[in-house]
């Protein structure tokens, strides 16, 4: 064997176990997907994902390589350096090959390869390993063991392509070998000869999300969002640029407000609302992961009986939309009215945990007590920073329940919550202070525990997953129970309530944006607009706005939803699915892609999407909200004035 066939046999050796990875793991998951993949998709996922690949080794070949230059250079630590080759290749490996397994999990719960949503749940150890426990205790058990059996084989194979002495002859030769390979794997890693190095945008094709992502390998792909999650501006860089006065004038004219009250604050605007009352209380109960595709009353399952029944006595939303497919997009829409965008929800953004907008701050400064209550831990996601820098007085989560019954990863059962919100209204009411609540369940959250013997599922009753059926049963239930409870208390007649999704539970289709996935129950109880069904598409992002109209509010606020006690020229919804953008406008969507790519289809309300030509010119009001929403935060738009300065 030849000297320089000694030297390089490390590294070939790892790039040998890194490949193997990432090409057994991509046909598997092609094979496992094939129903998703045209037939014209398997080669461009398989050149693609070569290339990606070539680009992933070329990172983590760098380092080795350097190694190997070490072990050459300094003769006397040449054992030293061959063990931190061995040891780091194993470490590498063996983590490369813990997200591939990880990844049929998260495409079955999330429709796409591991990425930011993998990463933002690290940021919660023990809620992430509790939820592992008990929901997926044979998965992590699988990939445990196969990681630690790779572990030793992996060592044991690096370790002994090294041969126990070489030639100093050569040893220049070697090196020169070497920096040539350390110079391939940088080209490798930039992945073109173009001014920009390659990333995802480059080798994806498809309209489906999943299939895109198949083109990368996991480590891959949490890298890249790792690396865009500081980037809190990155809207302009994915789908193109407008003049900062052409998007304020674009999301101006498209919110249907007369007046606009200062440059400061450029979509500030009073609304005038529809109630004359005032001092009426308000609660929002926001439910965890309920998709209109369970609720009978929106052709759903039919597995959610007392909000079947909570739509014949409020005014109910046939045609609702969520913003996004996380809680905290949820709860930015809800409580703050802001458009998606790319970016993090504002709820974890560091420039809008002080003085951003929220209807708690403006119903505070109206004399409100402004209460959030929720089952789990309240600094998960950031929301106790959040809530408190924003409006909220007072914080109730796990800790402040009263003789919980049951308690899950997530936190307590939504009976126990319940139980919680009932004795933390009366309080409220006793006071004789208007009050705002925001109640937040967490049983239908996977891995879905809840107490046993509560619920069943109805007779014949189809189902691809009965565990997590049975906890939206049990959600729902529990809900129901609250509602009778609530209306025989002293705080229902002067209480405005809101039941709403935060997203569905899973959001899965071959659309850029899976439009229906996004499609969610809402109901508004006890206001003056009375029982009816709305059959208008609208927006998670238009309650906020409903709801201080309903209040009898006449305040400024910066909220560019639409009230829904009004009737508007068109019917609109927009929606962030990973870094796909998506305007709804009546029965047309454009959807906004990276790298300035747009698709066009049309939609209608039975949820039945295609694609479609630009008839409606809609890209430009598309990339002006996108786009807002990241003036809107670096800028500081989104506020209130200062109270010494602001209109009562």
């Amino acid at each position: 064997m030849t000297v320089r066939r000694s030297v390089l046999k490390p590294a070939f050796r790892l790039m040998l176990l890194m490949m193997t990875i990432f090409f057994v793991s991509r046909i598997g998951l092609m094979i496992w997907l094939h129903t998703r993949l045209e037939s014209d998709d398997w080669l461009g996922v398989l050149i693609g994902g070569f290339r990606v690949d070539l680009s992933s080794l070329g990172y983590l070949m760098s380092v080795p390589i350097f190694l190997l230059m070490m072990n050459l250079l300094c003769y006397r630590k040449t054992l030293l350096f061959q063990y931190v080759f061995s040891l780091y290749g194993t470490l590498i490996t063996t983590f490369v090959l813990i997200f591939e397994l990880a990844t049929p999990a998260f495409i079955t719960q999330y429709d796409v390869r591991p990425n930011r949503l993998f990463i933002e749940y690290l940021d919660y150890p023990d809620e992430v390993l509790s939820m592992l426990l008990h929901g997926h205790f044979l998965v992590m058990l699988i990939t445990l063991t196969v990681g630690i059996t790779n572990s030793f084989f992996c060592y044991r194979y690096l370790r002994y392509s090294f041969v126990s002495s070489h030639s100093s002859i050569r040893v220049s030769v070697d090196i020169g070998y070497l920096i040539g390979g350390l110079l391939l794997c940088l080209f490798a890693a930039r992945g073109t000869l173009s001014h920009r190095p390659i990333n995802p945008a480059l080798v994806y094709f498809s309209q489906d999300a999943l299939v895109n992502s198949l083109i990368l390998n996991s480590s891959y792909s949490v890298a890249f969002a790792l690396k865009n999650m500081g980037n809190e501006k990155n809207a302009r860089r994915l789908y193109g640029s407008l003049p900062a006065n052409e998007i304020i004038n674009t999301v101006q004219q498209a919110s249907y407000r007369k007046t606009f009250l200062t440059t400061d604050i450029p979509t500030l605007a009073l609304n005038k609302p529809f109630s004359n009352k005032t001092n009426k209380n308000l609660v929002i109960i926001l439910e965890e992961s309920l998709g209109a595709r369970f609720v009978g009353e929106l052709g759903g399952t039919g597995i959610t009986p007392e909000l079947d029944k909570l739509y014949q006595q409020g005014w109910g939303f046939d045609n609702l939309y969520a913003t996004g497919t996380r809680s905290v997009r949820g709860i930015e829409a809800v409580i703050t009215g802001f458009p998606p965008s790319p970016s993090r929800s504002v709820v974890k953004l560091s420039k809008s945990q002080h003085k951003f907008f929220s209807i708690a701050d403006v119903l505070r400064r109206r004399g409100y007590a402004t209460q959030f209550i929720y089952g789990g831990e309240s600094h998960f996601d950031n929301m106790k920073s959040f809530f408190l820098g924003n409006g909220f007085t007072d914080i109730v989560d796990s800790n402040d329940i009263e003789n919980p019954q049951f308690t899950s990863s997530w936190g307590v059962s939504d009976e126990d919550l319940f139980h919680q919100a009932d004795i933390e209204l009366s309080k409220l009411n006793d006071v004789q202070q208007p009050f705002f609540s925001l109640i937040f369940t967490s049983s239908n959250h996977d891995p879905f525990e809840i107490p046993k013997g509560k619920v069943s599922l109805p007779k014949g009753h189809r189902t691809d997953n009965e565990k997590r059926d049975l906890a939206i049963k049990y959600a729902d239930y529990a809900l129901g129970q609250f509602m009778t409870k609530a209306k025989t208390k002293a705080y229902w007649n002067n209480t405005v309530f809101l039941v709403v999704a935060d997203h569905d539970v899973r959001v899965y289709g071959s659309e850029p944006v899976p439009i229906k996935s996004f499609h969610i129950p809402a109901i508004i109880l006890n206001s003056d607009m009375g029982a009816k069904r709305d059959t208008r598409l609208v927006s998670q992002m238009d309650l906020p706005v409903t709801l201080l109209s309903l209040l009898g509010i006449e305040q400024a606020t910066p909220m560019l939803g639409f009230d829904l006690t009004k009737h508007y020229p068109v019917e609109r919804a927009m929606m962030q699915y990973y870094d796909n953008f998506a305007y709804i406008e009546n029965d047309h969507a454009t959807i906004l892609m990276p790298d300035r790519k747009v698709s066009y289809w049309s939609y209608d309300k039975k949820n039945k999407i295609q694609l479609a030509l630009d008839t409606k010119g809609l890209v430009k009001k598309a990339l002006a909200h996108v786009l807002f929403s990241n003036l809107a935060y670096s800028n500081q738009w989104y506020r209130l004035p200062n109270e010494n300065s602001d209109k009562e």
